[in-house]
């Protein structure tokens, strides 16, 4: 596996385990539907996060965030609904980008809520 994916991996398990010390349950990881990937579907009370984990070392320009567009939120929205309807949940759906910046032996994980509102 390329170190990239190894970090990739190793941030969505850093990001499943944030989310459950905030209280979450983490219901799946790397959900799929038609062509898109869900990295973590969790919940918390009524609130189902659909989480985006972008990791990254501190060597990357880009704020991370934004590379979540347009169609990646589509693709989000529609594997939640999918999701949502399969399990017959009565839930709100949230969608959240979790962002893990590996600087040498640190790491920052930062979670930003609702994301789709501050693209």
């Amino acid at each position: 596996m390329a170190k990239h994916n190894e970090f990739g991996t190793i941030g969505e398990q850093m990001a499943a385990d944030f989310l459950y010390k905030k209280g979450y349950r983490i219901l799946v990881k790397n959900y799929r539907y038609q062509h898109a990937e869900v990295d973590l579907i969790a919940q918390q009370g009524d609130v189902l996060a659909i989480v985006e984990v972008k990791s990254r070392t501190n060597s990357f320009l880009e704020d991370i965030s934004s590379t979540v567009n347009r169609k990646k939120m589509r693709l989000l929205t529609l594997a939640a609904d999918n999701f949502v309807q399969e399990k017959n949940l009565d839930v709100n759906v949230r969608f959240d980008v979790i962002t893990i910046i590996k600087d040498m032996d640190q790491y920052k994980i930062e979670h930003l809520e609702d994301a789709f509102y501050h693209f």
